[in-house]
């Protein structure tokens, strides 16, 4: 029965952090261990294979130099992939921030921890669509 406490107690403490960008939500779990980034069960590289997106979302953990401390695992929906890659960079700087609140600042300036708050503009009624209006004719 002690050998079970024993195993309890050597788990490592999961953080959470959640990033929104435009339309994506993503929840980001990260502990101490094995280097692992995983992205609704798919590694990171395989998910994000544009460069540019896979690069965003990887930054906060090559900025903070832990790359090859933690586990990452991310629960993304909605919106496209590249909103997807900037929410998981913030939920993922949110994470790291609450695993290490010494890093906060750091993460703060770089503007890692900064919402985006770029979002779709409404459709208008009485118009095709945010700006778009229907054809106009005169005669």
């Amino acid at each position: 029965m002690s050998s079970g406490a024993s195993a309890l107690e050597g788990t490592a403490k999961q953080f959470y952090g959640t990033g929104r960008r435009r339309e994506s939500i993503a929840r980001v779990y990260i502990k101490q261990g094995a280097a692992r980034f995983t992205v609704n069960g798919r590694s990171v590289d395989e998910y994000f294979r544009n460069v540019a997106w896979n690069t965003a979302a990887v930054e906060p953990l090559k900025f903070t130099q832990m790359l090859d401390q933690v586990e990452v695992k991310c629960i993304v929906k909605g919106g496209g992939v590249g909103g997807q890659s900037g929410a998981v960079r913030m939920g993922l700087s949110r994470a790291l921030s609450r695993l290490n609140p010494e890093l906060r600042p750091a993460l703060r300036k770089n503007g890692f921890l900064t919402r985006d708050p770029r979002m779709k503009e409404r459709k208008k009624y009485g118009q095709k669509g945010a700006r778009r209006r229907f054809q106009f004719s005169k005669r």
